[in-house]
C-alpha cells in the first residue's frame, strides 16, 4: 500500500501542515502560528522552541483528524523559509534560542566590509543572491563572529529553518541545493559552495552542512520523537527544500518558462528556467530549484502581507470580521482610492525597492479620505509594487500573460481583480492556493517514497476555479497610478537614510 506523507510549510508567520495521500489529495490540514520578535531596528527573530511546539501541535492535530490512519504515514517533508542562520554546537544543539530569520538585516557592516575585498557584481553573478546582501546567512555568520564571539567560538555548523527541524526529527544535519543556494556562498553555476567567496569571508566550509538531493531520505524519525508525535516507527524524513522552490513546484512551475505569483507575508513573481535570470540593476533573486537542473528566478516585494496585517491591526483593531471585513470595506472605495497611494515597504525593501532601510508611506492623504480609501489604497499599493517588479521581469525574460496565483492573497476575489487590472495580465486561481508550498514539499516525499516517478502528477492536481481579466476601461487610470507610485517609491528611497537617523 502506498504511504501517505506529512508536508510542513515552515513560513514566516507559522507552520502550515498537511497530510496527503499517494495521489496528492489533501486529507487534512492545520495552521499553527508563532511570533516574530523585533528587538531593535533591522533585527527580526523567531524562537526555535516556538517552531518546534508549532510543528508538534500541528502534526498531532493532523493525526487526530477524523478518518486519518496514522499508521499509513510514510514520510515527513518540509518547506522552510529561507536565509536562516542557526548556530549549532559540536553536539548539534542550538546555541541561541531566538535566531535571525530571512528578513533580519543586522549584518550591514559585515556585508560592507566583505565587499571591500570582493566585487559585488561578481558575487551576485555567482550566487544569484538578489536580496539585500546583509540578509544572507554568510553575513549573519560574520555578524555573529564580530558581535557574539563567545557564541561563534562554540559554533560548529549553521542550520537553516527546515534543516533544523529535520535535525530534531531524525538526528541528521544536512541541507539540499535549494536551501544552500540562499547561503550567500553558493555558486549557482557550479552547483556547490564557492571556495572563492568563503576564503574571502574567512569562513570555513565545514560550517555549512552536506548537500543532498531535495528528494533524498535523511533517515528515520528518532524513536522518542515518533512517540512524542504519535507516528509509526518507520517514518522517513525527506530533505525538502526552501520555501520559494517548494512553492514554485506546488504551483506547477518546474519546467522551462513556467510562471507563478505568490501572495503571502512577502510576495514574488517567479519563473523557472535552466539558467538564472540576473540583472545588475534590478537584482532578481535566484535559487536552485528542488527539481534538478532548474533555477527559479524572481522579482518581489518584501512587505505585502505584513503591510496588510499592519494596516488591518491599526485601522480595524478589535474588528471580529478580520480580513473578510477588510476586503469588503476596501471594495466600497473606488478604483484608485480617491487619489490615495500606499507604498508597502513597511518592513524594508528589496534592492529594487531601496533595500532594508527604506520605509513605507501613505501618499496624497487628505481630509476626505476614509477607512475604505486607506484599505483600498493598501491593496492597490501592494499590486503597484508588484507591477514595478513584473515590468522588470518582463524586460529580462519571456513571461506568460497568464499568471497562476497562490498564497493567502489568492483567496480574495477583490485582490485578484486588482492584480489583473494593475499587472495587466490574466490571473488564474486554481484549487491550489495556500497549499502550494506544502504540496511542493509533499511532491518531494512522493518521489522519495516511490509513489510518483516524477513531478508531472502535480499538474493534474490544479483544478481551475476562477479567472480574472484586466479591465481595459481602467488602463489609463492604471498608467497614471503607476507613474505616481514610481515617484512615491523613489521619494521613500531618498528619504530612507534621513529617516534611519531618526529611529532609535
Amino acid at each position: 500500500m502506498a504511504r501517505t506523507v506529512l508536508a510542513l510549510d515552515l513560513g514566516t508567520g507559522g507552520v502550515k501542515s498537511a497530510l496527503y495521500d499517494a495521489s496528492g489529495a489533501c486529507l487534512a490540514e492545520r495552521v499553527q502560528n508563532y511570533r516574530t520578535y523585533f528587538p531593535a531596528p533591522g533585527l527580526h527573530e523567531q524562537d526555535l522552541d516556538e517552531w518546534w511546539d508549532a510543528v508538534v501541535a500541528s502534526i498531532r492535530a493532523l493525526l487526530e483528524a477524523e478518518g486519518v490512519d496514522r499508521s499509513a504515514v510514510g514520510a515527513i517533508s518540509i518547506s522552510g523559509h529561507s536565509l536562516g542562520c542557526i548556530p549549532l554546537d559540536d553536539n548539534d544543539r542550538p546555541l541561541l534560542t531566538r535566531v535571525p530569520i530571512w528578513s533580519d538585516a543586522r549584518a550591514g557592516a559585515e556585508a560592507a566590509e566583505f565587499f571591500r575585498n570582493f566585487d559585488y557584481e561578481r558575487w551576485y553573478g555567482l550566487t544569484g543572491n538578489g536580496f539585500p546582501a546583509p540578509l544572507y546567512p554568510l553575513f549573519k555568520i560574520l555578524w555573529l563572529r564580530t558581535n557574539r564571539p563567545e557564541i561563534f567560538a562554540r559554533t560548529r555548523s549553521i542550520a537553516g529553518s527546515k534543516d533544523f527541524i529535520n535535525l530534531r526529527l531524525c538526528g541528521r544535519h544536512a541541507t539540499d541545493p535549494s536551501y544552500a543556494s540562499g547561503s550567500g556562498a553558493y555558486d549557482l553555476h557550479a552547483r556547490a559552495f564557492s571556495d572563492e567567496i568563503l576564503d574571502t569571508a574567512g569562513v570555513d566550509r565545514a560550517l555549512f552542512p552536506e548537500i543532498v538531493p531535495s528528494t533524498g531520505i535523511l533517515g528515520t524519525v528518532l524513536p522518542e520523537i515518533a512517540t512524542e508525535l504519535g507516528l509509526p516507527a518507520d517514518v522517513v524524513v525527506v530533505a525538502g527544500g526552501v520555501d520559494n522552490s517548494c512553492m514554485a513546484l506546488g504551483a506547477r512551475t518546474f519546467s522551462e518558462g513556467d510562471f507563478y505569483g505568490s501572495m503571502g507575508s512577502s510576495s514574488w513573481l517567479t519563473v523557472s528556467s535552466a539558467k538564472p535570470v540576473l540583472d545588475s540593476r534590478v537584482r532578481p533573486f535566484a535559487f536552485a530549484h528542488v527539481v534538478p537542473d532548474q533555477i527559479i528566478s524572481a522579482t518581489s516585494i518584501f512587505s505585502s502581507g505584513t503591510s496588510l496585517a499592519f494596516v488591518k491591526d491599526r485601522l480595524m483593531a478589535g474588528d471580529a470580521g478580520g480580513y473578510e471585513a477588510l476586503f469588503e470595506r476596501a471594495a466600497s472605495a473606488p478604483f484608485g482610492a480617491n487619489g490615495l497611494l500606499f507604498v508597502p515597504t513597511l518592513g524594508g525593501g528589496t534592492s529594487l525597492e531601496g533595500g532594508p532601510e527604506v520605509r513605507g508611506a501613505f501618499v496624497g492623504l487628505d481630509l476626505r479620505h476614509d477607512q475604505a480609501d486607506l484599505l483600498r489604497a493598501t491593496l492597490e499599493g501592494i499590486a503597484l509594487g508588484l507591477r514595478v517588479a513584473l515590468d522588470e521581469l518582463r524586460r529580462l525574460t519571456d513571461v506568460s500573460r497568464v499568471m497562476t496565483i497562490v498564497g493567502g492573497g489568492a483567496r480574495s476575489a477583490l485582490m485578484r481583480q486588482i492584480l489583473a487590472d494593475i499587472l495587466d495580465c490574466t490571473i488564474d486561481k486554481t484549487s491550489i492556493d495556500q497549499q502550494s508550498a506544502s504540496l511542493g514539499a509533499a511532491a518531494l516525499a512522493m518521489v522519495a517514497l516511490g509513489n510518483w516517478a516524477d513531478m508531472q502528477p502535480l499538474v493534474g492536481l490544479h483544478k481551475a476555479e476562477q479567472r480574472h481579466e484586466p479591465d481595459a476601461g481602467e488602463a489609463e487610470r492604471v498608467g497614471k497610478m503607476l507613474a505616481a507610485y514610481r515617484a512615491a517609491a523613489e521619494a521613500q528611497r531618498t528619504l530612507a537614510p534621513l529617516l534611519a537617523d531618526l529611529r532609535g
